[in-house]
């Protein structure tokens, strides 16, 4: 009787422990403000030569590197992407050409008007796509930024907005223009964060060369530890 007792005893702190680690390993539901490969579009906005020779708050450099980070992130994860410009023949030239090379089959949509989203081809672009998140990248950020994103906040879209793939004339002038749109209800993030975000778990294997190759090149010093950590251990995230 007392080894049945026992073994009774030892079994209920067996099946407790097995249901707190089961516990544990329940995953929680991920936030409905994080981004998806499925639940949002991106606009990029007027990055061109004319633009990008007035932005003063980023060096042109980064902003066209982080802006082709951004662009081969979006095109990895198969993002609904369009490329838009303001008077590319007349005056502002054209979208810089590694930006153009991520999508060398769509023609940008080229504008007269600076807000985006009063050009209909734009919005009823959008509305095809029928995702009800946009994130929003542009030259400059306290016009051609603006505009589109206080429009589309207005018409009921979660919006987001990528700061470091952006740029103003001034750091006060992109600042405050940042500060406006967060003012009312736009979401800030960088390119890099975009692109985690959509991969945001190193076991889905499909999309993991793209993403630390787009890394490799465009993410600095992360990008520099992953080829070192690679070359030198054959490491890889998650493993």
């Amino acid at each position: 009787m007392l080894n049945v007792k026992k073994s009774l005893k030892t079994l209920i702190v067996g099946l407790g422990l097995i249901a707190a680690t089961s516990s544990s390993a329940i995953a929680g539901e991920p936030s409905k403000h994080l981004l998806t490969p499925n639940n949002h579009s991106l606009i990029l906005i007027d990055h061109q030569p004319q633009m990008a020779f007035a932005t003063r708050s980023h060096s042109v450099e980064s902003v066209r590197n982080n802006v082709t980070g951004l662009a081969k992130a979006a095109k990895a994860f198969k993002v609904p992407t369009i490329l838009t410009t303001v008077a590319a023949k007349s005056f502002s030239g054209p979208i810089f050409p590694e930006l153009q090379a991520v999508f060398p089959n769509q023609t940008p949509i080229d504008r007269t008007t600076m807000n985006t989203w009063e050009d209909k081809r734009v919005t009823d672009k959008v509305k095809s796509f029928k995702k009800n998140k946009v994130v929003f990248a542009a030259l400059w950020t306290e016009v051609c930024g603006v505009g589109p994103v206080l429009s589309a906040i207005e018409e009921g879209y979660d919006v987001y907005f990528v700061t470091d793939a952006s740029g103003g004339v001034s750091k006060e002038a992109h600042d405050m223009a940042v500060l406006r749109m967060i003012q009312a209800g736009a979401q800030p993030i960088t390119w890099l964060q975009y692109m985690l975000e959509l991969q945001r778990d190193w076991a889905r294997t499909g999309s993991y060369a793209d993403v630390t190759g787009i890394a490799k090149d465009h993410a600095g010093g992360y990008g520099l530890g992953l080829i070192y950590a690679n070359d030198m251990f054959n490491a890889q995230e998650g493993h």
